[in-house]
């Protein structure tokens, strides 16, 4: 069992369930195009049986969840080993396994504060087959402590798609456009980068202002954020949309044809901010790409 203080590189969350078998193969992928290795983690969170007077769990149930898990972490694990196989990475990428008996959203939780990436399906299932998004990807979502992504098993990503950011000039977006390159350079594939903004009410209020001299204003800064970015990576081609219109839509409308979307944790006040929490976890909920949701360290 991983100590406290170990940090952790990739780190996938399994249940069983068919999106948790989407986030190993997702994660697995993405542990081999970074040479990092893979730790795979199964959470037995036992049933709390409330009755009066209290009674203890059975150990046969106990057990039976325990074998369960590890049953579950041998499959993820073998399921991991053939994709990172398939991927015939230069280096060799290791693949741990943890099983934890505690409480699932804790637990995760912790491990995001020593991992370099946090990767969860969309939703799982609980010990009675209860179907959880829910649950676990929403609160890890809102309490992890580093970069998460949210994998979808509804539709499998074309490898040569380009990868969408949502940028707004905030220390969050800022980590996100620091993911975004990474992985499209990684890749080989295209950077779409996104800068929307729809409070109306700015207009109507101030009507001195011009929409194309705020238009022109958005795209010098979505420029200027990408400018040293861009340096860093000059084999990613990056293509900039800047628009009003509500973040969510745009986003997710440009990941239609896209393989990852990268979105901040949060974003600034005022009418510029398009990566509020709200715009990331309704993104991320709502998306049928995988979605990375960075936060700055």
């Amino acid at each position: 069992m991983n100590t406290p203080t170990k940090k952790l590189d990739i780190v996938v969350a399994v249940d069983g369930s068919a999106p948790s078998d989407a986030a190993v193969d997702w994660a697995a992928h993405e542990a081999a195009l970074r040479k990092r290795p893979l730790t795979i983690v199964h959470v037995v969170q036992l049933p709390v049986v409330r009755m009066w007077p209290e009674v203890s769990m059975p150990q046969e149930l106990i057990d039976g969840l325990i074998k369960e898990g590890h049953g579950i972490l041998d499959a993820a694990r073998a399921r991991a080993e053939k994709v990172i196989e398939a991927a015939r990475s230069a280096a060799r990428v290791t693949v741990e396994t943890e099983l934890v008996t505690a409480n699932v959203l804790p637990t995760l939780i912790e491990m995001s504060d020593r991992a370099e990436l946090m990767v969860v399906g969309c939703r799982g299932r609980g010990w009675l087959g209860r179907r959880l998004l829910g649950s676990v990807s929403r609160g890890l979502l809102h309490h992890a402590r580093g970069t998460v992504a949210v994998i979808h098993d509804e539709q499998i990503p074309a490898e040569g798609a380009p990868i969408v950011v949502g940028i707004d000039g905030s220390p969050a977006s800022e980590a996100a456009t620091a993911v975004a390159f990474d992985a499209a350079s990684r890749r080989g594939v295209e950077l779409v980068a996104v800068h929307a903004w729809s409070d109306y009410t700015f207009y109507y209020e101030m009507p001195g202002i011009v929409t194309e001299d705020v238009r022109r204003q958005a795209e010098e800064i979505l420029a200027e954020r990408l400018a040293g970015w861009q340096e860093q990576y000059p084999d990613v081609k990056v293509r900039r949309v800047v628009v009003m219109d509500r973040p969510v839509h745009q986003l997710l409308e440009q990941a239609e044809h896209a393989q990852l979307l990268v979105v901040g944790s949060h974003g600034r006040g005022g009418f510029a901010s398009m990566l509020l929490g709200s715009v990331s976890t309704a993104v991320a909920e709502s998306a049928h790409v995988p979605v990375i949701v960075a936060r700055p360290r």
